[in-house]
């Protein structure tokens, strides 16, 4: 019996302006040749064409609009870079229908554009690597990433300046990903980013097509309900406080994402998160928190902060220790203030001595572990869900409520549930609680 291998998309080129140009084009080219695809010397043939503009004098911009219109007429389906990619918005406003830009130099986003618009179909005998790529996580959980880079400027952060500004990806491509790792075993995603609330700011919140038919618009909201229908725990991560957020708790509430949030608040205080150039509303955070848990009431939150930041007296300590009594989040991480090279907090005043940053570490996490302790023992008797991550061989398991991210949060121990395999999403009846897991036992399906 013949095996028929799928043909690869093919590439059209336009290249403009000078032999830096040229250059650059040739790397695309290459680059997009070693992955398989193919070339098309005219643009009846080609499933994308690329236009490599140039932007040095008026006649030259011109001339590559000129060119951008000639290939939209002509095929359709087009993406620009090059030195014109600086002035999207001129490209955009009279060529609505573009599919991507990009600036001179950047080859990894004109690659990328191509594998969104003509991706290379799967073909078990000629690929190397499984449709859903390499994964260093176990087979049934995945991280997706939605967005590099950050627009806020902490003082103690330097991602900015290491991953620039925001860049967000465009949702049908990370509904793509999503559905490939889904198909490939993934039952549970988890959404990252430097700013989850922030994606699709850039992109000034623009729908895009969607394979199956609709749109989707870049916009958190909307991206975790459709990644909520795909039929995989959603979990959100690196969430900051906008007031878009509340929109998503109702898809909570549904069901459609998982009822956690994780929100690197950093502090209370509102004169540490003044000096952190952070949002210092820690009432309104409160009123929020309450709101939310009234909509979705098992909702859990989880949160980072940071003690010993320069500047933090005994009082603004305390405040912190207060606001945690009255916020009651679920799970919480915290920090020693380290300076990192580069950052501006480092040259803040009143640096807290080393001794009292441990003694108010201890304190903080004293206090979190209290509350995390009364909060899993209200657990006791109900019955959660369950993912599980591992299965021994004295037929026990463990796993993860709702409530808990993998590698950070607790767990869910189970007694007799060597049947059980990881990736298996079961019922289980809470026995036990500690500071920070569960314990129980698997029900009958």
């Amino acid at each position: 019996m013949a095996i028929e291998i799928p043909s690869p998309p093919k590439i059209g080129m336009v290249s403009l302006g000078c032999p830096k140009n040229l250059v650059d084009s040739e790397r695309i080219l290459t680059k997009l040749r070693s992955e398989g695809y193919g070339l098309s010397p005219d643009y009846a043939g080609a499933d994308v064409v690329l236009v490599n503009t140039c932007g040095f004098l008026d006649s030259a911009k011109e001339e590559s609009l000129e060119a951008i219109g000639e290939a939209i007429a002509e095929n359709g389906r087009v993406i620009v870079t090059g030195c014109m990619g600086d002035e999207a918005d001129a490209i955009r406003a009279r060529f609505p229908n573009v599919l991507a830009i990009s600036g001179a130099h950047q080859y990894e986003s004109v690659v990328g554009a191509v594998h969104e618009a003509a991706p290379m179909p799967p073909s078990p005998y000629v690929d190397l690597v499984p449709e859903s790529g390499l994964k260093l996580t176990p087979r049934h959980y995945s991280y997706l990433k939605i967005s590099e880079g950050c627009n806020h400027r902490c003082s103690f952060c330097i991602i900015p300046s290491i991953r620039g500004d925001l860049v967000s990806r465009r949702p049908d491509a990370i509904l793509r990903e999503a559905e490939k790792l889904i198909a490939a075993g993934t039952r549970e995603l988890l959404v990252i980013s430097q700013d989850t609330s922030a994606y699709g700011l850039d992109l000034r919140h623009a729908s895009y097509p969607l394979k199956s038919g609709g749109e989707v618009r870049a916009h958190m909201t909307d991206l975790a309900r459709e990644l909520g229908r795909l039929g995989a725990w959603v979990r959100l991560h690196y969430v900051y406080p906008y007031p878009h957020v509340d929109q998503v708790i109702p898809l909570m509430a549904e069901g459609l994402v998982l009822p956690y949030l994780d929100i690197p608040f950093q502090h209370a205080s509102p004169s540490v998160l003044r000096a952190m150039k952070r949002p210092a509303n820690d009432a309104k955070v409160l009123e929020r928190l309450a709101a939310w848990r009234s909509i979705c009431p098992d909702i859990a939150i989880r949160s980072t902060f940071v003690v010993g930041f320069p500047g933090e007296t005994e009082e603004d300590f305390q405040y912190l220790l207060d606001w945690l009594d009255e916020a009651q989040l679920d799970r919480v991480g915290a920090f020693r203030f380290e300076p990192v090279a580069g950052a501006t907090a480092n040259d803040l005043p009143g640096a807290v001595p080393e001794a009292v940053k441990e003694e108010r570490y201890a304190r903080i996490m004293d206090k979190c572990a209290a509350i995390s302790a009364a909060k899993l023992e209200a657990k006791v008797g109900r019955t959660l869900d369950v993912i599980i991550d591992l299965v021994d061989d004295e037929g026990g398991a463990t796993g993860r409520s709702k409530a808990d991210a993998p590698e950070i949060d607790g767990e869910v121990h189970l007694r007799d549930a060597g049947h059980l395999q990881p990736g298996d999403v079961v019922r289980v009846e809470i026995e036990e609680a500690d500071d920070h897991d569960l314990f129980g036992v698997p029900l009958p399906a």
